[in-house]
């Protein structure tokens, strides 16, 4: 794949007896925001330390920025970042304090340090705040402080481990907003963990169902949507001024449309189920006719349906 910048090959690992990650295959491309989507105890925090090079894998592996992790751990961690679930910063510091300690660890003189905190503090958000205590800050201001703690080192990879834990939901939506603008603006590749279908769903370009181990399936929503639902991955339904004695042979012609697998009449509506989004060319077709469209609604299956799927068929 063009642009890889994580890739895991056979990544598989055993605790005793219990195999924790099964046989773990997957690209991710540069600037991407990957989500890596399962339940508690799937195996995505030990898929992580493996490719952060901390814990060693049973067979496989884990090439990070071209890098082997296993082998070269050290090297991995000059260019990717890790943010956890549960973050710690000096309670009795400010938040600038806290960042130019974090800097000065990283090599940087305490100009340096100063100058580059102030920048990841105001890309934050944190540029009014950053004289506060972090004991005074809240949640969603520690995980932004957070992702600024990340940013001050220059990574090229952002790994982020349930990183919405805990912050109210205004506070998610803007926290996961600046990490899309973040990756877009810089090209950082991020892979996000979590067990949050709708936060998951918000912020990725591509999403990994991952569950007892195992990758079930990766790509975009669409993408795995087509493969599970097949010709009725979308549906739209149209609501029309006039009744359905009124159509003529409108719904002959739609059933011989391409993508259209299934169409079905109300008295004022009419329900379509497609394989691609053709909602635009449906609604020009009936204007063109002279009917009057009162109301479009478009449903396409979002993670928790395809999420559904994928359980209902494990358990088949």
């Amino acid at each position: 794949m063009e642009n890889t910048v994580i890739e895991l090959e056979g990544l598989t690992k055993y605790y005793g007896s219990v195999k924790a990650v099964d046989n773990l295959s997957l690209q991710i491309r540069k600037g991407e925001v990957f989500g890596l989507l399962g339940p508690n105890g799937a195996g995505k925090t030990t898929t992580i330390l493996m490719m952060l090079g901390l814990s060693e894998p049973t067979a496989g592996k884990a090439m990070v920025c071209g890098i082997p992790a296993s082998h070269d751990p050290i090297a991995v961690k000059r260019r990717v970042a890790y943010m956890p679930d549960t973050l710690g910063f000096y309670d009795d510091m400010s938040a600038l304090e806290n960042l130019m300690y974090i800097g000065r660890l990283n090599g940087l003189s305490d100009r340096e340090a100063e100058t580059r905190a102030r920048q990841t503090l105001a890309l934050v958000g944190l540029e009014n705040e950053l004289h506060k205590k972090t004991s005074a800050y809240s949640r969603g201001m520690k995980q932004r402080l957070g992702l600024a703690d990340v940013l001050l080192r220059e990574p090229e990879v952002i790994i982020m481990d349930e990183p919405t834990l805990g912050i109210d939901p205004a506070g998610i939506r803007d926290f996961l907003a600046l990490i899309r603008q973040l990756s877009r603006q810089k090209g950082i590749t991020v892979l996000l963990s979590s067990h949050h279908l709708h936060q998951v769903q918000q912020v990725c370009d591509r999403v990994g169902i991952f569950v007892g181990g195992k990758l079930l399936a990766a790509g975009t929503l669409e993408t795995l949507a087509r493969e599970l639902f097949g010709t009725e991955s979308f549906e739209i339904v149209i609501s029309l001024r006039e009744p359905e004695s009124e159509w003529g042979t409108l719904l002959q012609e739609l059933r011989s449309m391409e993508n259209i697998s299934a169409v079905e009449a109300g008295e004022n509506s009419m329900s379509l189920s497609c394989s691609s989004d053709i909602t635009p060319d449906v609604v020009r077709l009936l204007v063109g006719k002279g009917l009057g469209v009162t109301g479009v609604h478009r449903k396409q299956y979002g993670l928790d349906e395809i999420y559904q799927r994928y359980f209902e068929h494990l358990s088949q």
